[in-house]
């Protein structure tokens, strides 16, 4: 394993800069990043697939929501078989058999295959998604265990995975609009081989597994049963809830005014809103505790959601879906930033798998749900999802807050990048 970065150094220069330049970060951050992208991109993809060649946007639901669901249960076990076999072990057969099953969802679907055959296939396609993220976040704390460079290892990687929702999206839908409806799964197959391949190759920078005599003494416990876990994954199917009631209503609405070609920007609007609030939250130093900031940006990312069925234009929905991303990346970061506080180290990677699933879940369930209601009343009934998601997420954040409170009282969390004060409850 490559040596840890220079804690006296990182202390002198603490930020983005001086994390990108630890030795051999760049062999899995570039692999990591075309390797996650699969998350982004699959459900978009089988929505315009399966909606091309059903005519339903219901059916193209349901079947990513079967896709998603897959996903979400299947991720956690993922993640333990990582912890406790390495990485390279789980990614080379579960790259191998997502390329497989994506190529067979496309090729089914456009087969016009009936329904229950495309269910079928969609099981194994979720199931395979490979869990670059959280795998990327333990190579990260391999490497700069002890440092003060964790915190902004921490803010980074998630103002990634917000630029993965600007990419990958985007991308899918450009490619299915403008090239071929199958174009999106294609490239997202490609992608998953090609990345998850150079990333599974990246033997250096690969934590350690829970089979070395390093970690053979380490008590495991289950993520899931930490009660703070629990809260933040209803948190995050609340956050799903935007991402697959905006996929399928904005895909609805531009079809409904004959403008197709306007989904991706409206989407670009939406996503690149989340990645500028991403980066800004990364940068800042809070004052305020992370429990607090994760209800209050909730709050603001409901009201601002409740807005969105009223919107009948391209301008006015343009612009409130770029202010719903904006509210997005506040929640989604200070969620993930929670998790060290509250989960002991052994069990993080399955943290972290929890949350992903629980995202891809709750995008699912609104994929079909958006589908439906855009199907019977218009897209504007769609945008409905997000608002009714997120109120009964921030209900239960706001009913269970006392759970989120961390493990010790003396514990230390990040406030901002590369900042590490003495955590405030609230």
């Amino acid at each position: 394993m490559a040596s840890t970065v220079n804690t006296s150094d990182a202390v002198k220069r603490p930020g983005y800069g001086q994390l990108l330049r630890t030795p051999g970060a760049w062999t899995f951050l570039l692999p990591g990043f075309a390797a996650r992208q699969p998350f982004a991109m699959l459900t978009i993809g089988i929505v315009l697939l399966v909606q091309h060649t059903t005519g339903s946007y219901g059916s193209a639901g349901a079947v990513a929501a079967f896709t998603g669901v897959s996903m979400a249960l299947f991720a956690p076990q993922s993640g333990k078989l990582a912890d406790r076999f390495g990485q390279r072990a789980v990614l080379i057969p579960g790259v191998l058999v997502h390329t497989v099953s994506v190529s067979a969802l496309t090729a089914l679907a456009l087969a016009d295959a009936p329904l229950w055959v495309l269910f079928a296939a969609a099981v194994p396609t979720g199931a395979s998604v490979p869990q670059i993220g959280p795998m990327v976040r333990s190579r990260w704390a391999a490497k700069l265990e002890g440092s003060p460079l964790m915190s902004t290892a921490a803010a980074f990687e998630s103002v990634t995975d917000e630029f993965t929702f600007v990419v990958g999206p985007v991308l899918a839908t450009a490619l299915c609009t403008g090239v071929h409806p199958a174009a999106g799964l294609i490239a997202e197959a490609t992608l998953t081989l090609a990345g998850g391949l150079l990333f599974a190759a990246q033997r250096r920078t690969q934590p350690a597994h829970g089979l070395s005599a390093a970690h053979a003494r380490v008590e495991r416990v289950s993520a899931l049963s930490v009660p703070g876990v629990r809260v933040l994954a209803v948190a995050f199917l609340g956050i799903g809830s935007v991402f697959g009631g905006m996929q399928v209503s904005l895909t609805a609405f531009t079809e409904e005014i004959g403008q197709p070609g306007m989904n991706g920007l409206l989407y670009g609007l939406f996503a690149a809103g989340n990645m500028l609030a991403g980066i800004a939250v990364g940068a800042i130093a809070w004052k305020t505790g992370p429990r607090r900031r994760l209800i209050l940006g909730y709050a603001g990312l409901t009201a601002t959601a409740s807005l969105l069925w009223s919107a009948h234009s391209v301008v006015m929905l343009g612009a409130l879906g770029l202010i719903v991303g904006l509210c997005i990346a506040p929640a989604l970061i200070t969620g993930y930033t929670l998790v060290d506080s509250l989960v002991p180290a052994s069990a993080r990677t399955e943290a972290f798998t929890w949350l992903t699933g629980a995202v891809g879940l709750g995008q699912a369930a609104a994929v079909t749900v958006a589908g439906r209601l855009a199907d019977g009343y218009g897209a504007s009934a769609g945008f409905l999802v997000p608002l009714a998601g997120t109120a009964l997420a921030l209900a239960t954040l706001v009913a269970l807050r006392s759970r989120l409170a961390p493990r010790t009282a003396t514990r230390t969390v990040a406030r901002g990048v590369g900042h590490r004060v003495p955590v405030t409850v609230d």
